[in-house]
């Protein structure tokens, strides 16, 4: 577990440090994620996923302004599988998809927090794929978030991850990796992708 990890190495609770370096609804996602309440047990109930889609809808797009809270019970309590539903009945029943709602009814850190949440539940794959694509497009490439992507993943999914980039860029996280980087950091990365698809 993440808290238990970051409480000696940072000598604060997880849920202090993102208490002291952010504020807000974006504040409030993040705590809820941190907190780990989601309810991975609960069988989709069709009920349940028409009331929270149309709570959803009722929370944004069908009103002025945005109930940012209700979004995060919704997103950060519930099963992956009853989301699923939840997206596809919204979809359904607006005939827009979540993540354009949650564009148009949020902004800056909080729709990026959310959107990734979205993403992350639909295909944690095509997620993370996407995540490594950007941090190797255009000029200079984020570190960071390569190193972290890589080594996060190596031992979890990075098999899915390289068959859905391969899928989304029409070319291998291999091929990108070896484009992109060089040296022994090169040869690093690499080992950890594992192989060329």
């Amino acid at each position: 577990m993440l808290i238990g990890v970051f409480l000696p190495e940072f000598k604060k609770t997880l849920e202090e440090a993102i208490r002291s370096d952010t504020s807000g609804h974006f504040q409030r996602l993040l705590i809820s994620l941190a907190q780990g309440n989601r309810d991975e047990s609960t069988n989709v109930n069709m009920s349940l996923v028409q009331t929270d889609a149309q709570a959803l809808y009722a929370a944004g797009e069908n009103r002025l302004g945005t109930d940012e809270s209700k979004f995060n019970a919704i997103l950060c309590a519930r099963s992956r599988d009853h989301l699923r539903a939840v997206f596809n009945e919204y979809q359904r029943m607006c005939n827009r998809d979540i993540e354009k709602s949650i564009g148009r009814e949020m902004s800056g850190d909080l729709e990026h927090g959310m959107l990734a949440v979205v993403k992350c539940l639909k295909n944690t794959p095509a997620f993370f794929a996407e995540r490594l694509n950007k941090a190797m497009r255009g000029a200079g490439t984020k570190d960071r978030t390569l190193i972290r992507i890589m080594v996060s993943r190596s031992e979890v999914d990075l098999l899915n991850i390289r068959q859905e980039y391969k899928r989304m860029y029409g070319k291998s996280l291999y091929t990108d990796i070896s484009g992109d980087t060089s040296g022994d950091y090169r040869k690093i990365l690499l080992k950890l992708c594992g192989g060329n698809d």
